[in-house]
């Protein structure tokens, strides 16, 4: 997975100060419900996408939406510090650069299925032991199904990517006819 450098500096610093606190599962839980609130939530974002509205309004927003949530004091600072710097917009870059951060720290690694159609989950859960026998890391699996693959299945562990997909074998197949016999 590439991570921006933005999201990893800040996902560094609130990881950092999560296990100094021994608040890195309340952290990882606000970041995450916070992330899927300014995900869902288009008048959230046209807020802090609007110059017309001031940084005061955006910060009582802010406050607001974290009283009523429970967020955690230091997900709510760290938020109140990128608004300030407007960078809201970054914001799944850092969600995803903590969760990759938390995930390395705890000895995780994240891999990506992506099928054409959906799978069994017997299927999913003997890959995951095959990819933890492989990487000798606990894999957090996450499954996605994209029809253009139009079948087998692509799966990306790390920076690593192992394409056994019927659009990547046809990809290769036009390759090798384009080049035509051998020899000549």
């Amino acid at each position: 997975m590439k991570l921006s450098t933005l999201g990893r500096r800040y996902a560094s610093a609130l990881l950092a100060l999560a296990e100094q606190q021994g608040a890195l599962d309340a952290v990882r839980t606000s970041l995450r419900e916070f992330g899927a609130v300014w995900e869902e939530s288009r008048d959230l974002r046209a807020v802090f996408e609007n110059p017309s509205v001031s940084g005061e309004t955006r910060r009582q927003v802010l406050r607001e939406i974290a009283q009523q949530s429970n967020m955690h004091p230091l997900v709510r600072d760290t938020i109140l510090l990128v608004a300030d710097r407007r960078r809201l917009q970054q914001l799944p870059e850092i969600i995803d650069a903590f969760e990759w951060l938390a995930e390395k720290r705890a000895g995780h690694i994240r891999a990506e299925v992506v099928t054409a159609t959906e799978l069994p989950k017997e299927y999913f859960d003997g890959l995951q032991r095959t990819l933890e026998q492989a990487t000798g890391k606990q894999v957090v699996l996450t499954t996605v199904i994209d029809p253009s693959i139009i079948g087998g299945v692509v799966t990306r562990v790390g920076d690593r990517v192992y394409d056994g997909s019927v659009q990547y074998r046809l990809n290769e197949l036009r390759d090798e006819l384009s080049r035509g016999p051998s020899g000549r």
